[in-house]
């Protein structure tokens, strides 16, 4: 089974960066899509960035230009490197590992790790 942990995250100044990385156990990134999703206070959760099975790199609007995630498959890690931070960023960032050509629908989830960015 798929065990997925996060690290990195903190409380950060508006403007400030951080970097999320995800250390995946139990499988190989090859047959999932992977990628990150986010839950703000009062609010849904939200997919924030993937990498596709067929390796396309997608973010959701919100974060374009500010957030890139990465991959580095030898050692089974996911990263999110997050500039320029946003009050409106403050979330729960969670790892999550898909099915398919997509992070729509994601399959295992990590703890999650809090990301709070003050203004």
């Amino acid at each position: 089974e798929v065990h997925l942990v996060e690290s990195g995250g903190g409380l950060v100044q508006a403007g400030g960066s951080l970097r999320l990385s995800c250390a995946a156990s139990g499988s190989t990134f090859d047959d999932y899509s992977i990628g990150w999703w986010r839950e703000a206070p009062g609010k849904e959760r939200e997919g924030v960035s993937c990498i596709s099975l067929s390796d396309g790199t997608y973010y959701a609007d919100s974060v374009k230009g500010r957030f890139t995630v990465s991959s580095d498959v030898a050692k089974n890690m996911l990263y999110l490197q997050m500039n320029s931070l946003k009050p409106e960023d403050t979330a729960v960032y969670y790892c999550i590992f898909a099915y398919g050509d997509d992070c729509s629908d994601p399959t295992y989830w990590g703890q999650g790790t809090q990301v709070t960015v003050s203004s």
